[in-house]
């Protein structure tokens, strides 16, 4: 253990990086921890984000030994309705993570879907894949299946595709096509590259069509598929490789 200087990489990672690609936080949830003296080097609490683990380190976090990175890895979830996605909840509320197969290890969600929201939802054990997946500057399409209460008027919808402002937040462009009708309420397609917290959610409420089931089925090239509610499957290294590039699932060096 070092504190980094201009040399960062040649020996190790910074230890908020090194938590991310270990999968215990995000960057920045690590830089948190760290600040609030919960990790530890070698048996030293850290106030200082600013220190590089090197080989046979020893990182603690709440004093429970973390395994040090490995090759990255990538699971498809189907999130059930009714779950949060986080790692802990101050109000007690389930949570995804209590609920993965106890042979699941350490991992991060990509982005994250609401408590009311279901269906694909990435996990992984590297932060820094979580982030690179999250960019807008893949350009990745996020689809969901949108019901809504009420029928859409096709011209609002369509218009959607030019971005909206919704309460003083612009919305980029979204891709909304009608696939049915039933009674009150319809089903939609709707595609979008960067979604904003609830966004989809907040724009058809401001149309006048209430969202009554909102589920995501793709991520970019991940699709959601056949995968049953609560479901967990891994992807293969060579799918992240075809997809992503080598870089994507290298073991890291320390």
């Amino acid at each position: 253990m070092r504190r980094a200087g201009t040399a960062e990489g040649a020996a190790g990672d910074r230890v908020a990086k090194w938590l991310a690609r270990a999968g215990v936080a995000s960057r920045r949830d690590a830089e948190r921890m760290i600040a609030e003296g919960r990790v530890a080097v070698n048996g030293r609490r850290l106030a200082d984000p600013a220190v590089l683990v090197e080989p046979g380190d020893t990182v603690t976090v709440d004093r429970v030994p973390i395994d040090p990175p490995g090759r990255a890895r990538l699971w498809r979830y189907h999130k059930p309705k009714g779950l949060l996605v986080t790692a802990r909840d101050p109000e007690g509320r389930p949570t995804i993570f209590e609920k993965l197969p106890d042979t699941m290890p350490r991992v991060v969600s990509v982005g994250r879907l609401d408590m009311g929201s279901e269906g694909l939802l990435l996990l992984t054990t590297d932060g820094g894949l979580a982030r690179r997946l999250e960019h807008p500057e893949n350009g990745w399409v996020r689809r969901y299946r949108v019901r809504i209460h009420g029928r859409p008027d096709p011209a609002a919808v369509a218009s959607l595709a030019k971005g909206i402002t919704v309460e003083g937040i612009r919305y980029g462009p979204i891709e909304a096509g009608l696939d049915a009708v039933k009674g009150e309420a319809s089903w939609l397609t709707v595609s979008l590259r960067e979604g904003k917290n609830r966004e989809i959610r907040r724009v058809f409420e401001h149309l006048g069509l209430p969202v009554l089931r909102l589920i995501r089925v793709a991520y970019g090239p991940f699709q959601l598929g056949l995968l049953p509610r609560g479901g967990v499957e891994e992807v293969p290294a060579k799918v992240l490789r075809e997809q992503l590039g080598q870089d994507a699932v290298r073991k890291p060096k320390a």
